[in-house]
């Protein structure tokens, strides 16, 4: 019974450390055409919003933007909901 869990416990382990790894990996700069997709908003519209939030980086003709910086920067504009009585959103 003992060596059962010993195992259960290191596959818990060896899952945290897969977590941990793929954090290490996910890029800190995306494209502008993948930053399209990945939060919805127009091309002139995503370049604006990070150019104020200080994410671009041009380098040889390629737009990047850091995403770690994009995102605080959008996390500025984040309300909170506002309910009504009857649980929905007021409008």
């Amino acid at each position: 019974m003992m060596d059962y869990e010993i195992e259960q416990y290191k596959d818990i382990e060896s899952k945290q450390e897969i977590r941990n790894q793929a954090k290490m990996l996910r890029r800190k700069y995306i494209r502008y055409k993948e930053a399209e997709y990945v939060y919805g908003i127009q091309h002139k519209k995503l370049l604006q919003l990070a150019d104020k939030a200080g994410a671009l980086y041009r380098v040889d003709g390629y737009v990047l933007i850091n995403i770690e910086i994009f995102e605080a920067y959008l996390e500025r504009f984040h309300q909170p909901p506002k309910m009504t009585r009857t649980g929905g959103r007021e409008i």
